[in-house]
């Protein structure tokens, strides 16, 4: 237990060590709520180019701009693409590497995003889109207040799941020198010479921010289950 204790205090009293790990923390959550926004903003953008070249044939050059797009960034590895904005991207600039991470996860994120409502709008009854037609709306109106709230609430917990994912993607940003949680432990291993406590204290934290994420999607779900009875 004395042991125990002490390499407690070394880890994470001593030189108030733990600040790497809050540090790290508040940069991990930072990037994670920036990237998931730019992602959903991104995704919706693609999603509605698609389906709107699926439904209607029209953005013939913009559908096929968004799909290499989610080819690049689908077939390329999350931490390359995040080297490649850090060091060839913005490798010239003084740019913060907060907003370089954010703009990489961001765009990553946009890719998938982008599918889930896609296959979202794309699950709604073609005689949605005929029914507001009927009413008098326009493509874009028809689309706005019929087919995307529906398809929203259809695909919500799938986009929840993917920003869970997103968390735990992040533990990479130390590859560009980034401060997030994963790189706080990795500091404080390379003060102590210890491996074991740092790093299972990452762990725990990462695994404690996805079980309250999970369990938030779980209560979503439920909710969206019973209204739509």
């Amino acid at each position: 237990m004395e042991d125990f204790k002490l390499r407690f205090y070394t880890n994470f009293i001593k030189d108030d060590r733990y600040m790497y790990l809050v540090t790290g923390l508040g940069n991990t959550l930072a990037i994670t709520f920036l990237a998931v926004l730019l992602g959903i903003v991104l995704g919706f953008l693609v999603a509605i180019i698609r389906s709107t070249y699926d439904k209607t044939g029209k953005g013939r050059i913009l559908n096929a701009l968004c799909r290499v797009y989610l080819t690049v960034i689908r077939g390329t590895p999350m931490m390359v693409q995040l080297m490649i904005m850090c060091y060839v991207v913005f490798g010239n600039y003084n740019m913060s590497k907060l907003i370089v991470a954010t703009l990489a996860f961001g765009i990553n994120s946009g890719a998938y995003v982008a599918e889930i409502v896609r296959s979202g709008i794309m699950s709604i009854d073609p005689g949605q889109l005929e029914a507001g037609r009927s009413l008098g709306f326009g493509y874009t109106q028809t689309m706005w207040y019929i087919i995307m709230p529906q398809a929203f609430k259809n695909v919500l917990p799938a986009l929840a799941n993917e920003f869970i994912v997103l968390l735990k993607e992040t533990s990479v940003c130390g590859y560009i020198g980034m401060m997030d949680l994963t790189r706080g432990g990795d500091i404080i291993r390379s003060r102590t010479y210890e491996a074991f406590m740092p790093l299972i204290a990452v762990a725990i934290i990462y695994l404690v921010m996805v079980i309250v994420l999970s369990w938030l999607v779980g209560k979503l779900e439920r909710r969206l289950r019973t209204s739509e009875r």
